[in-house]
């Protein structure tokens, strides 16, 4: 006697990121975003080797000239090889942009965290004094800590990110308060697992998706601020150089030589809407609330 067999197939479940990675790859832009994104990176890190010229090699008889075959994006006013001068200045601005993010990522999570998670007089007392800070010129304080303690690029990196943390403490405290209740939280609790441990063992993950898609948002936002810095001769100091500092030089010779500015400019835009890109299609990939194709 025969029977039928029924074979039933299943749906392979996927986790949070693969299903997010699934749906980032849908989106052109965001794709396009992450490829500039790297190779951008994969150059700076590279440019020791894949420069054309040596950083500080000028030829004061040269001078600025525009674009040619010897000298890709032309020379500046000392002979010195932009395409070069670029590559170096993106290490710089590149390195900024995610050291100092990583600061205020570091602040702002494990403050907004413990406010959250703790709640009562302590949440009310931090989160106060985030509005206090809040309400400072940060752009002020910046300024005033490079002039008392000097310029130099570990103070600008610490600079930054101890302004950048404030959104990122709101974020975090928001979403931490909305897991706290949480069966799996609970739980942890009942097991007699410190406050610490339930924070950095299962608080603190939940939170990743909305915290990796502000750092997506905050590493443009330091390097404008950056860019800004140097552009008012507070940020990179020469020998060395950014884009801020590129663009500054630019902006005073324009008229005269106008791919001093432009080509700096277009290296800082493009990070900068890369960057953009990439930080939208990771806020669309990572919302639960959309559903899977």
């Amino acid at each position: 006697m025969s029977t039928n067999e029924i074979t039933v197939t299943a749906e392979k479940g996927t986790s949070l990121w693969e299903d997010a990675w699934i749906k980032l790859r849908k989106n052109r832009l965001a794709l396009i975003g992450l490829g500039l994104l790297l190779s951008l990176c994969v150059i700076s890190l590279l440019t020791p080797w894949i420069a054309p010229y040596g950083y500080e090699e000028q030829n004061l008889l040269m001078g600025a000239t525009p674009p040619s075959a010897e000298h890709w994006l032309g020379t500046d006013i000392f002979g010195r090889d932009m395409l070069t001068r670029i590559m170096w200045g993106g290490r710089v601005s590149l390195m900024v942009g995610f050291i100092a993010t990583a600061v205020a990522l570091a602040i702002g999570v494990i403050y907004g965290a413990v406010a959250g998670y703790i709640g009562g007089r302590v949440d009310m007392v931090m989160m106060r004094l985030v509005d206090i800070l809040y309400a400072l010129p940060f752009m002020i304080f910046i300024i005033l800590l490079m002039v008392v303690f000097g310029r130099n690029l570990l103070l600008l990196f610490f600079a930054i990110g101890a302004v950048e943390w404030l959104t990122m403490a709101r974020i975090v405290r928001g979403q931490v308060m909305s897991l706290r209740k949480q069966e799996f939280v609970e739980a942890a609790h009942s097991l007699g697992l410190s406050q610490w441990i339930i924070i950095r063992r299962h608080i603190i993950p939940n939170t990743l998706g909305p915290v990796i898609v502000y750092t997506t948002l905050t590493i443009p936002s330091v390097m404008l601020l950056e860019a800004f810095l140097s552009f008012l001769g507070l940020g990179i100091q020469p020998p060395q150089s950014s884009w801020g500092l590129l663009i500054n030089y630019g902006v005073e010779t324009m008229e005269e030589y106008p791919w001093l500015l432009i080509f700096p400019g277009v290296a800082l835009s493009l990070t900068l809407f890369a960057l953009n890109f990439l930080g939208d299609g990771l806020r669309d990939a990572l919302d639960p609330r959309t559903s899977k194709d």
